[in-house]
């Protein structure tokens, strides 16, 4: 048996020869160009609209990319609160992943260059054919280019993806005439206050969210202008014009006053709804199955008709 100061010296020795070999390799591995920290590799091309992500992180799962592309106009207090929630219904339900942008950068389908250290390559972890349907809630003229307008009209219009919008959306890209045409209008003012809402077709999905019967909801209601005609979008839900103040019912002299409604835009789908002002109206459980189901309908996971109606009336 080896004496205690042997057997620590031959420990030190092993360990030594251990170490050396542990140096030698590192230094091999670094002699053939081997990373010491793995980076993202540049995109051999857009794919299956991966873009440099490489495998979809997310299977078996649709893809939402949710935008507020507010730098040029409003930002309501509640869109951070909007997006955390649509991305918390989509993993909750298992149905989608959603990528949180507060810019528009990724509403495109060229790679975007880098700078700086990112010389030469790709820096957008995904391009807009990667997604199944964009969640927007925009305010002002926004920031994307006349590329990315024309792309995202063709995402949807011509490639058959989905596109859901919320508040203060009416009020987005006025200087965009063919976005308002794609949403279903412009709007002409809003108003905060009780109001009792009228279900036109608790059939469509999300429809019947609140119930099929009439219902009290405060929130801030738009008006809308045109291009909205009733020849051209599916409502929802409207306002019962009887339920407000004279001053408010005055705002549309015909008593057409749509809050949720879709539209057919080529082969593609929109979702849209003036409501969302209000944090308690995303945290509102109904509101919250709604816009789960009108975002299923946007993505091709659930049929609806979304057949444009005349206006029943008041």
């Amino acid at each position: 048996m080896l004496s205690p100061s042997r057997t620590i010296g031959a420990f030190a020795v092993i360990s030594g020869l251990a170490l050396a070999l542990l140096s030698t390799h590192v230094t091999a591995q670094r002699a053939v160009g081997a990373p010491a920290q793995t980076t993202p590799q540049a995109p051999a091309g857009r794919g299956q609209g991966r873009g440099q992500g490489g495998a979809d992180p997310w299977p078996g799962m649709k893809h939402l990319l949710a935008v507020a592309d507010v730098q040029s106009g409003y930002h309501h207090d509640s869109i951070s609160h909007a997006l955390a929630t649509v991305e918390q219904m989509g993993r909750r339900s298992g149905l989608f992943s959603t990528m949180i942008r507060t810019d528009s950068q990724l509403v495109t389908n060229t790679p975007i260059a880098g700078k700086d250290r990112y010389e030469g390559r790709a820096v957008n972890a995904r391009v807009l054919p990667f997604y199944d349907a964009v969640f927007m809630l925009p305010s002002g003229f926004g920031t994307m280019s006349e590329q990315q307008k024309k792309e995202l009209l063709a995402y949807v219009h011509d490639e058959g993806k989905g596109l859901i919008v919320g508040h203060a959306t009416g009020v987005a890209f006025t200087n965009w005439p063919e976005f308002a045409e794609m949403v279903g209008g412009y709007m002409d003012g809003e108003f905060l206050s009780d109001a009792r809402v009228i279900v036109e077709d608790p059939k469509f999905p999300g429809g019947d969210a609140f119930g099929p019967a009439p219902f009290m909801f405060n929130e801030q209601h738009p008006v809308l202008k045109a291009p909205y005609a009733r020849d051209r979008v599916h409502v929802i839900m409207r306002l019962d014009p009887s339920s407000l103040d004279a001053t408010n019912a005055a705002r549309r002299p015909d008593g057409d006053l749509p809050q949720v409604w879709a539209v057919q835009y080529g082969k593609g789908r929109v979702f849209n709804t003036g409501w969302g002002h209000l944090d308690a109206t995303w945290d509102d459980p109904r509101f919250q199955k709604m816009m789960l189901e009108g975002i299923k309908w946007a993505m091709g996971l659930t049929p609806g008709d979304a057949t444009p109606r005349p206006f029943p009336g008041k």
